[in-house]
């Protein structure tokens, strides 16, 4: 889409917060029903964590040493000496969907619970693999795998947290299972696609709004997609009932990853647990980016200029705070700050629409709703 388009589609343009730390842009107001029932979105991510958790570590306790060890570091379980912690294990967006789903089909929530264990595997095959690709050294407020244990062990874990996920799914021996799987599979691929184009953008002058939107929806809503349909395929969901829950999930990934490149350039490292500026500092190709390129003006064509020079710069690692708050600046005064956000906001809506073609209890359907709401509303 052309900016003229997304603001067509997005409706009126307003405003996050303008301060660094917080900038989660407001969404839509939650359906009447999720309003009156009060979700507690808390409770549902606490209700995934709990369920999957336990399968979670039996899985990763098949792993041989050291790589059990490695991965328990990932996950916050132990500390780099090997002793126990309480980490933080991450938002668990994806365990709390899966299990979710399950209950579109009326079965039980721990129905979905391979299905959670095998998304978060996945997931956590990317984050090792890219952590060494973008050559991150903190997550969740710790060194990353790469830089505690080398990046030998990042690759070899990854791979074996990928492996795992499979098993996971094809040890049900069901049919469910085996349709499951496939769209584990297909998930995967693209977001492995997706974490190609990322990096092959790092070292391009211009990438368009549409090459970023189809990145950002391989690398981040194929994942949320097969999150919040693979519960309910392991409950027998046919497959019009699947792919809907999966248009849900990939928008909802795209307004993800629209926050998430918000707070990578203004997020607060108090709650992002990653450095100021972090996006800025790897050249990311990144929503706000992108889309200030794109908008015209001079804020826009002095960005351009100065982000071909940074591309060409054999000293950018060493640049102060200053510098890239100035680069910060101008992508917020061409206006990509104001695109991003709202595009978070249509994608949210988007997402919510599509779980009107799906008959599901109210219940489900407010929770649905409620995590689409936090997705978009955070600040870490």
């Amino acid at each position: 889409m052309t900016l003229d388009q997304g603001n067509a589609a997005g409706g009126p343009r307003t405003l996050g917060t303008a301060t660094r730390g917080e900038t989660v842009p407001t969404v839509p107001p939650a359906s009447k029903a999720a309003r009156e029932t009060a979700v507690d979105v808390a409770a549902l991510l606490e209700r995934g964590r709990t369920l999957a958790s336990p399968v979670l570590r039996a899985a990763i306790d098949r792993l041989a040493p050291p790589m059990d060890t490695v991965a328990a570091y990932h996950f916050g379980w132990i500390d780099a000496q090997g002793r126990p912690a309480e980490g933080d294990g991450g938002k668990a967006v994806r365990p709390a969907l899966a299990v979710l789903s399950a209950e579109v089909m009326s079965a039980a929530p721990e129905t979905g619970i391979p299905g959670a264990v095998a998304v978060e595997l996945v997931h956590n095959f990317s984050l090792l693999h890219d952590d060494l690709m973008d050559g991150d050294e903190q997550r969740r407020h710790r060194d990353t795998v790469w830089k505690v244990h080398g990046p030998a062990q990042a690759i070899l874990v990854g791979d074996a947290l990928f492996a795992l996920a499979n098993e996971m799914l094809l040890e049900l021996g069901t049919v469910e299972a085996g349709r499951a799987t496939r769209r584990l599979t297909t998930a995967t691929r693209a977001l492995i696609d997706g974490q190609a184009q990322d990096i092959s953008y790092e070292h391009r002058d211009r990438v368009t709004v549409e090459e970023c939107l189809e990145m950002e929806g391989n690398k981040t809503g194929a994942l949320l997609a097969c999150a919040s349909s693979i519960g309910a395929v392991l409950g027998g969901a046919d497959d019009r009932t699947a792919d809907t829950l999966e248009r849900y999930g990939y928008h909802l990934g795209l307004a993800f990853q629209a926050v998430d490149d918000l707070l990578g350039i203004w997020g607060d490292p108090d709650s992002t647990g990653k450095q100021t500026w972090s996006d800025l500092r790897q050249r990311k190709k990144s929503l706000p980016v992108v889309a200030a390129l794109a908008a015209g003006g001079s804020a826009s064509e002095r960005l351009g200029e100065i982000l071909a020079a940074d591309a060409k710069s054999s000293d950018f690692e060493n640049f102060s705070e200053e510098e890239f708050a100035a680069r910060a600046a101008l992508i917020e005064e061409a206006g990509g700050r104001e695109w991003t956000a709202d595009e978070a906001r249509r994608q949210h809506t988007i997402a919510i629409e599509a779980l009107d073609a799906i008959d599901m209890p109210d219940r489900v359907r407010d929770q649905f709703t409620a995590l689409a709401d936090f997705v978009v509303v955070r600040k870490r």
